[in-house]
């Protein structure tokens, strides 16, 4: 199975998914795969909503697979649902997210924690400093001399930096500054 690209729906009140190669599958504690990798991405991008979540199927720890594939379907609940031509999981493999029509909006106390989560991106503060540079515009030797660092240094910071986020061009960086707000102005 490749989950290169996958686009989550729901359908008579369960999670379904459908992959690249057009296979639709319900979501279940069986689906392993989406449960690693999506666990992995909520408690490294969004490590709020991983503990909020983890704190609300505490319950179910003592059974591991259980546990994590609860902590990941309310994810995708909260996040995804809408089938439509933006895929939840990209060739990337990163997330978009996806403002999920929801009932409890407006009062859930886990808005703005699981539902609508705040992307942490990970990044040293020493990358995030050279990144804010340079999407501000500065060229590198530019930055270089701001603050002190040697070129090396500087595409080092910008090359980890976009290996980490799984970007690989200053475009597709710009992008996704702008999408997670990671330079608040």
């Amino acid at each position: 199975m490749s989950l290169k690209v996958v686009e989550f729906f729901n359908y008579n009140d369960e999670l379904w998914y459908r992959l690249a190669d057009g296979t639709v599958s319900r979501f279940t504690e069986s689906s392993v795969e989406i449960i690693k990798l999506l666990s992995r991405k909520i408690e490294d991008f969004y490590p709020k909503a991983y503990e909020a979540l983890s704190r609300e199927y505490e319950a179910c720890k003592g059974n591991m697979p259980f546990y994590m594939y609860r902590i990941v379907l309310r994810f995708c609940r909260c996040n995804f649902g809408n089938i439509d031509s933006i895929n939840d999981i990209d060739a990337l493999g990163r997330l978009n997210l996806e403002c999920v029509p929801c009932p409890l909006r407006g009062e859930c106390p886990l808005e703005g924690v699981v539902c609508n989560p705040e992307f942490d991106s990970q990044l040293r503060p020493s990358e995030l400093r050279v990144l804010e540079l340079w999407y501000e515009g500065n060229s590198k030797d530019e930055i270089a001399n701001r603050l002190y660092l040697s070129l090396n240094t500087v595409n080092n910071h910008i090359r980890n930096a976009y290996s980490r986020l799984g970007i690989r061009e200053k475009a597709e960086f710009f992008r996704y500054a702008e999408k997670n707000k990671l330079f608040k102005q």
